[in-house]
């Protein structure tokens, strides 16, 4: 595989006026902010939603793979935070990578303890493999059910419990559930008997059009008011269907206002073209997404007009939940 992709760019960048991807051939990179921020962001900011993927020839892919990404590395990643003003960062596991966890690791050790992880798991993954991974900064595991609540309840129910368990002696580390609303309502009884931090990804991936009475969302929202969980306020651009994502307002203001203090940001770059494709195979080159990553950040003052919840949502929430 190439160390990085050489395309024929054309077509206009989806919101962002007069930048083109030009009909030439050039060498492309991950997306980077194009909108200067708004707002005052304050010191040890944080993006807890961001994923890393490096040279396959470090990191090799894993072979049961939905999609092969480009690469996202570490220097573009301190650009982007440089842009967006942030000293902090939460590396997530690519589902690319399987359970090895390595990129994870590494990546986190380049920020020199301004970076935390989150790694995936399964039933052949150690405590002494978790051990290393904890000294090497990760503080939490990823759960992918999607819409498994719905399909498989009882699959769903039993893949919560046994990752609740796997977390419950490690001190500082959370269980991130990436999910849609039917499955949290599925899983809810496991979830509110779990003992350690609970995180929802991505707004609880709601159908935005459907609205915040969609089936299972009062499940989301029950869970950050009680403060059983955290919710991260990301991925905007991919959940939203409008330019400016207004369609995502409700929902941000509705999180935000049932706990403050249990809701947290990030971007989810690079924005990779994720999952099943037709007519793109496992090991097909997926490129990114091009996402202004900057206009996003400036939802926040709209989502949270008061400055001190910024701070909490950008420093004092992540600083709680990842161990800053």
């Amino acid at each position: 595989m190439l160390s990085r992709r050489t395309v024929v760019l054309g077509g206009v960048m989806a919101g962002v006026a007069g930048v083109l991807r030009r009909a030439s051939v050039v060498e492309a990179v991950a997306s980077q902010p194009l909108t200067k921020i708004n707002f005052d962001v304050p010191a040890g900011a944080t993006d807890c939603a961001v994923h890393v993927f490096d040279d396959a020839k470090r990191h090799s892919y894993w072979e049961g793979r939905a999609y092969t990404p480009e690469p996202a590395t570490v220097p573009e990643l301190r650009k982007v935070m440089d842009a967006l003003h942030l000293n902090r960062v939460v590396i997530v596991q690519g589902t690319p990578y399987g359970t090895d966890n390595s990129c994870v690791v590494d990546s986190v050790r380049e920020f020199a303890g301004r970076a935390r992880g989150v790694a995936i798991i399964d039933d052949n993954t150690t405590e002494a493999a978790l051990d290393d991974m904890h000294r090497g900064g990760v503080r939490g595991i990823r759960l992918n059910l999607g819409n498994q609540g719905a399909t498989d309840r009882e699959a769903a129910r039993h893949r919560t419990k046994i990752a609740a368990e796997r977390m419950r002696l490690r001190t500082g580390w959370s269980l991130q559930v990436s999910a849609t609303p039917a499955t949290f309502d599925a899983i809810r009884d496991e979830l509110l008997a779990a003992t350690v931090p609970l995180v929802v990804d991505h707004f609880g991936e709601p159908r935005v059009a459907e609205g915040l009475g969609q089936p299972g969302y009062a499940t989301i929202l029950n869970l950050v008011k009680s403060g059983k969980a955290y919710v991260k306020i990301s991925n905007a651009d991919n959940l939203s269907s409008q330019p400016d994502l207004s369609d995502l307002t409700p929902y941000a203001k509705a999180l935000i206002s049932a706990n403050p203090q249990r809701a947290v940001w990030g971007t989810a770059w690079p924005h990779p073209s994720a999952g099943s494709v037709a007519g793109r195979k496992p090991t097909d080159l997926a490129l990114h997404h091009q996402v202004d990553d900057g206009r996003a950040m400036n939802m926040l003052p709209i989502w949270a007009p008061d400055a001190s919840v910024r701070k909490m949502m950008l420093v004092d929430n992540p600083a709680r939940l990842y161990g800053f």
